[in-house]
């Protein structure tokens, strides 16, 4: 859990330094920064994204964990989270854009081949590497974000500590019994959603892209893997 509290530490201290360092920013700044930024995510989600060893794995996937996603409507649910942290937390209700940093912080901070494999690598090896490199980003990232979204990035860190926790605590109870192609193949549909964030930070879409709906996508592998394995198998006798 030492990578996760490390994580939840530089994300609190980049949303206090973008909170303190507001007024300072310009828009014009903040925007560049902000599509900077948009590029950066861009290129780690492909990057993860193009690792798959399985592509009609990950296409599987995101269809049928973006459908779950809607039937569950799991943004709308993170909206509401955020609201309710607004009017428990947050004095006065002026900042309108709590919600939007809040979940927007929240699935690109949770999401990705860093926090899958980072966690795994805690977990299983008891090593930190890739957390604290992720740490970092998120640190950094989280400077601006607040900057521009306000104080709802920092309760970011709230769903970052279960998700990012739990699963470093999953991790360690698998062991050396989680396939490697499983994660892999995790990594990869963590890395198509990314893109999405990217592009939502971009401004592209003319209608912003639900990611966090997308969000169960990212587990089915889990078994979606060894249930193809088997079909495959049983296709082989048959045919054999």
């Amino acid at each position: 859990m030492t990578g996760t509290f490390i994580n939840v530490a530089l994300v609190l201290l980049g949303s206090a330094l973008g909170l303190l360092f507001k007024n300072r920013i310009s828009a014009r700044f903040a925007k560049a920064i902000t599509s900077a930024l948009g590029l950066c995510v861009l290129g780690i989600g492909v990057s993860s994204m193009i690792g798959t060893q399985n592509t009609l794995c990950v296409i599987l996937c995101m269809v049928a964990g973006t459908l779950l996603g809607e039937l569950l409507n799991i943004e709308k649910r993170m909206d509401g989270l955020g609201e309710l942290l607004r009017r428990k937390l947050v004095r006065g209700g002026g900042n309108s854009r709590f919600v939007e940093g809040f979940v927007t912080a929240s699935v690109l901070f949770c999401v990705g081949a860093m926090a899958i494999n980072g966690s795994m690598e805690a977990g299983m090896l008891g090593k930190y590497d890739i957390l604290v490199s992720k740490s970092v980003i998120d640190g950094v990232t989280s400077i601006t974000f607040a900057a521009a979204m306000g104080v709802g990035v920092a309760f970011s860190a709230v769903p970052l500590l279960i998700y990012e926790g739990g699963l470093t605590l999953i991790f360690a109870l698998a062991g050396q019994g989680m396939d490697p192609a499983v994660v892999t193949e995790m990594s990869a549909v963590g890395g198509t959603i990314i893109v999405g964030i990217a592009l939502n930070m971009l401004g592209l879409p003319k209608e912003k892209i639900r990611v966090g709906n997308m969000l169960p996508a990212i587990f089915l592998p889990i078994a979606y893997i060894p249930a193809a394995r088997a079909i495959g198998e049983l296709a082989g006798r048959i045919l054999g």
